[in-house]
């Protein structure tokens, strides 16, 4: 008589919060109790439990990145595995998107799925369509307890109470709610009172990183630390931005009056917010400069003496263009962070051209490129090198200011702008990689 076939059944359980887990007997023991009752009844048919035990205590059924859920598939995958048991679907995956997934992997192996208290065989066309019915439910409540949790954040949000993240200057988070913290309240009320009276984001700006204040300083539900950072002019503009300092709470575009104290008054705020709308005259240079097409042959090149970059920028007065390059530091902090604010362009462009020609006319360094480049490449004259080192000289005028700002990338390795004038740092290298690129250029000989 041929022996039965064995049936190897693989309880899966899972629950989505740790709650109840370090009970004697949890929600994980009472939904492998059933299975395995339900087991133990197929027993005529063949089926056998599993030793291994497959949990996942604590994690969600909307994503597969589940321990129990990696060692089963690694299992099916290995072939220990011809049936897997479960309480409900649910318990295996919440998403339609995922479970496709796992029903794909169960057909390839073999791989039987059943439910104990939704019983059905995947293995026929009708499993598969009450399959997919169920987990279409099982999504939908997913998706409806989400729209539950938004909307339980919007009606507190309407009620002003605090719903978490990082706490705005001024105040502290205990117990869930916002309360002031006397030290920073008493900051705030300087910055907006400061700023009340004379009207410069650039001083004021100035005087508080002198002062070394900084933004919040505060520490995540998971106990990580984050600390406060000098202030920007970007952050003083959204701290005036803020209502919370006036007792509202915002939420998507609505303002709501909060359950927490204010700390600025309404007349101090509406003055500021007065100022705010006048304009450019009242906070010069907090606005970036803009782009435009016109060339910028440095770019990348300035420098402060502190490191800072010089970036391009323009304005107009009426069909008229000035093009100039200023310090990122006078944007960010006011033009009084910095020993050089803006430089413009045509002069600081003109004077570094005619050191770059200038090098392209002197004898040694010709010589030595021309030395260095005809020694490793034997396709390459002398008499055509210094040719094409001199067409560059020749034809600089007639350039697009691309192949300009290409050459002078080539040769330059940074340009530091001094108050009493600039310094240009050399590359090594840079005119023997000049004169290599350039011989792959026959308009330069041409031209000469």
């Amino acid at each position: 008589m041929k022996p039965e076939r064995r049936s190897i059944c693989a309880v899966y359980t899972r629950k989505s919060t740790e709650e109840g887990l370090d009970q004697n007997f949890n929600s994980l023991d009472a939904q492998r109790d059933a299975c395995e009752n339900f087991i133990a009844s197929q027993k005529s048919e063949g089926w056998v439990l599993s030793r291994e035990r497959y949990d996942d205590g604590g994690f969600s059924g909307g994503n597969m990145d589940r321990p129990g859920l990696k060692n089963l598939l690694d299992d099916v995958r290995s072939g220990l595995v011809d049936i897997i048991v479960v309480y409900k679907i649910d318990r295996l995956s919440r998403s339609l998107a995922d479970f496709a997934k796992l029903v794909e992997i169960f057909d390839e192996h073999k791989v039987t799925f059943v439910s104990v208290t939704q019983a059905f065989n995947t293995t026929t066309s009708m499993g598969r369509l009450t399959l997919n019915i169920l987990l279409s439910f099982a999504q939908f409540e997913r998706e409806l307890a989400g729209e539950r949790v938004r909307d339980k954040i919007a009606a507190s949000r309407q009620r002003g109470i605090w719903m978490g993240g990082m706490p705005p200057l001024g105040y502290d988070v205990i117990e869930r709610k916002l309360i002031p913290n006397p030290n920073e309240a008493q900051i705030v009320r300087e910055i907006f009172k400061r700023f009340a009276t004379m009207p410069s984001m650039a001083s004021l700006v100035r005087d508080l990183r002198a002062k070394g204040v900084t933004s919040k300083s505060w520490t995540t539900s998971k106990g990580i630390e984050r600390k406060g950072k000098l202030i920007t002019k970007g952050f003083v503009y959204k701290l005036f931005k803020n209502p919370v300092y006036i007792g509202i709470a915002a939420y998507k575009g609505n303002q709501y009056p909060g359950e927490h104290q204010a700390i600025i008054d309404q007349e101090l705020w509406d003055t500021v917010q007065e100022l705010l709308r006048a304009g450019d005259k009242h906070i010069k240079g907090g606005i970036a400069p803009r782009k435009t097409k016109a060339p910028s042959i440095l770019r990348g090149l300035l420098f402060s003496p502190e490191g800072r970059a010089f970036t391009p920028g323009w304005t107009s007065k009426g069909s008229k263009q000035y093009r100039y390059y200023i310090n990122t530091d006078a944007i960010k902090l006011g033009k009084e962070a910095c020993e050089v604010r803006r430089i413009p362009a045509g002069e600081i462009e003109g004077v570094v051209t005619e050191q770059i020609r200038g090098i392209l006319k002197a004898p040694e360094i010709l010589a030595a490129a021309v030395r260095e480049v005809t020694m490793t490449r034997s396709d390459i004259s002398e008499a055509e090198a210094i040719q094409t080192l001199q067409a560059i000289d020749q034809v600089w005028d007639h350039l697009f200011p691309p192949e300009q700002a290409r050459i002078a990338h080539a040769l330059i390795d940074r340009i530091v702008i001094r108050k009493d004038g600039i310094s240009i740092e050399w590359k090594t290298k840079g005119m023997p990689k000049l004169l290599r690129d350039s011989m792959t250029q026959p308009g330069f000989k041409e031209a000469a």
